[in-house]
């Protein structure tokens, strides 16, 4: 697709085909304005199909997401909680919207591609826009289905003169779990495994395999599947195997380098959202930390489960004892693991204070590179002040909420003054569906039907790959199912840190009670001892005579507010359905019983 889903190339025919297509007219009583299209013309101009596809991709591709505060993974500012996740929800607060924008578009695409001859778009070519427009009706579908249970299945173009037709109930969830899996193995069928040069990062049959394989893990797992139906968990894990067997044949696989992935186009991408300056940039202003940043800043800044989420180097898990941190000789040992002895997916998605920030800024007064402090000093009343301005000779700037960020995918060749506008030659990539998921996803339900060696496999690759020791099964102690359950939550919180997967991986397994269990928002700050020396503007915490002048401290709240504290309501796992939507056509539209209506959507 000539570069199609870069975003570049096809603007000006996109431009046409959503906007001119609305001002086709006639100038006067007989003249045909040649400034405007009629949207008949645009299923005889292969230009202008290509377009059409382009706007639904750029309606449906996710990008990046920088919601960590939804769940334990980070938090953006103090008593920032969002009532959710507190547990005050109500149907007119708590609820999912019906969407078929882009629903309408594809299947608006499809019936006119029936139509169109081989002469404008040759057969294959056609079959294969039919396939990439059911992944995106498949994918919108599945958006509001794993919210909400079933919707109003719409497969075809509706007529607005004939009222009736526009009324149409809600759906049972196995009707529309069954519709987009039809439209899933339709794509797979009809399209290339891999694209190269320009029309890399449109859908494959490998990405229309492998979300197959994650909605039928999500149909298997506690959210959809409480009577736990083992032939659910055995289509899932056919499914996702299918995916891996496909993925496998056809080149992709596990990069090497974890930290690359966000960075290149390589062999773990199964779908990509391609950002680059200027047509499609990304602005990482907001996971940024003053002073390198403008505007936005301090989101995603992790909290105390995510950082002990990752293993040490030889794979066992991080101990923290936060009643033994006042025992100097515990606590000195604790913080050198925990800055210098983790594994490599720690350093590719977590910046610590005290280290150099990846940036090509310098402090402001400052002519070279040096770190970037966030660390923290006590107050004497409880609570802890930045030494970011002892450092620094009294420069003064945002200190943030806990001293660590977010650097996953982060473009480091961005400064404070070109992030917000984007201006960088780099390329980044944000990949919301990858090899790993693939694998993990088999594995999941490998353990589930009982194939326990293929589970613990799974795991060992994605250890392995993250340059964790092959000692005793790469730190890995799970053997019983339970415990292989327990490991892949574990191992999904560190593999997928950022990627919008840890709330809803906790949903899907109605596991809320993780987030729950931990009461406030958690945190870890880095303190200078009393009576230590500050560091130097030049000092490195990796050092180890500067990290001897500091404590790792436990902060059970980080809002320093007792009210503030994570208490997911457990009688709710699916949202309500927007009343004013309700109210349209109540006769259609049954809310769902947990929140008073009707509609089950575990049927």
């Amino acid at each position: 697709m000539r570069n199609n889903y870069k975003y570049n190339r096809c603007t000006l025919a996109l431009m046409a085909c959503s906007i001119l297509i609305l001002l086709s007219c006639k100038k006067g009583l007989d003249f045909l304005n040649p400034n405007s299209i009629n949207p008949s013309q645009v299923w005889t101009d292969p230009t202008m199909i290509e377009a059409y596809l382009t706007d639904i991709y750029g309606g449906s591709m996710p990008g990046w997401s920088f919601d960590g505060n939804t769940s334990d993974e980070g938090i953006y500012s103090s008593h920032d909680l969002g009532n959710y996740q507190q547990g005050v929800i109500t149907a007119a607060t708590t609820y999912s919207n019906l969407n078929y924008t882009n629903i309408d578009k594809c299947n608006f695409m499809i019936d006119q591609l029936a139509g169109v001859p081989a002469t404008v778009l040759s057969s294959d070519l056609n079959k294969q826009f039919v396939g990439e427009a059911k992944f995106w009706r498949a994918w919108a579908y599945w958006g509001m289905v794993q919210n909400i249970g079933g919707v109003p299945l719409i497969l075809n173009p509706q007529d607005p003169t004939q009222p009736e037709s526009l009324q149409v109930p809600r759906s049972k969830t196995s009707e529309c779990i069954n519709q987009i899996i039809q439209d899933l193995d339709d794509a797979a069928a009809a399209l290339p495994a891999s694209y190269t040069g320009d029309d890399y990062g449109r859908i494959t049959s490998v990405a229309a395999l492998g979300l197959k394989g994650r909605i039928l893990l999500w149909w298997a797992s506690p959210l959809f599947n409480p009577s736990n139906d083992p032939a659910r968990w055995q289509a899932a894990y056919d499914a996702n195997k299918a995916a891996v067997t496909a993925a496998d044949a056809n080149g992709y696989g596990l990069l090497p380098k974890f930290k690359d992935i966000w960075y290149k186009q390589n062999e773990e991408q199964i779908m990509v959202n391609q950002y680059f300056y200027p047509a499609h940039y990304m602005n990482f202003a907001p996971i940024r930390p003053q002073p390198f940043t403008s505007g936005a800043a301090d989101a995603n800044q992790p909290l105390l489960s995510l950082l002990l989420a990752f293993p040490k180097r030889d794979g066992s898990p991080m101990q923290f004892d936060k009643d033994n941190l006042s025992n100097p000789v515990y606590n000195a040992q604790f913080l050198t693991d925990f800055i210098t002895n983790r594994d490599d997916r720690f350093y590719a998605t977590i910046w610590v204070s005290g280290t150099i920030y990846p940036t090509p800024d310098m402090i402001p007064g400052y002519s070279t590179i040096t770190p970037l402090w966030k660390a923290w000093k006590s107050n004497g009343t409880g609570g802890y002040t930045t030494i970011f301005s002892d450092v620094y000779n009294g420069l003064t700037t945002g200190s943030g909420i806990t001293g660590f960020y977010d650097i996953k995918g982060l473009d480091t060749t961005q400064t404070g003054a070109t992030v917000s506008s984007g201006n960088s030659s780099a390329k980044s990539f944000w990949v919301p569906l990858r090899y790993a998921e693939l694998l993990m996803n088999l594995g999941e339900c490998a353990n589930e039907i009982n194939k326990t060696d293929e589970a613990l496999d799974v795991l060992y690759k994605i250890r392995e790959r993250a340059n964790i020791s092959s000692a005793n099964n790469y730190g890995i102690t799970a053997a019983s199912q339970p415990d292989i359950r327990e490991q892949y939550i574990i191992e999904r919180q560190v593999e997928f840190a950022f990627e919008n997967q840890r709330l809803p991986t906790l949903r899907r397994l109605k596991r809320y009670d993780i987030l729950n269990d931990q009461g406030g928002r958690q945190a870890l700050l880095i303190t200078l001892n009393p009576g230590a020396p500050t560091p130097a503007p030049t000092d490195n915490i990796l050092t180890p005579a500067v990290r001897a002048n500091f404590s790792a401290t436990y902060v059970e709240n980080i809002d320093f507010d007792p009210a503030i504290r994570f208490n997911f309501d457990l009688n709710h796992w699916f949202y309500a359905l927007n009343p004013a939507q309700i109210s349209i056509e109540p006769d259609m539209l049954p809310q769902n019983k947990e929140w008073g209506g009707s509609f089950d959507p575990l049927q």
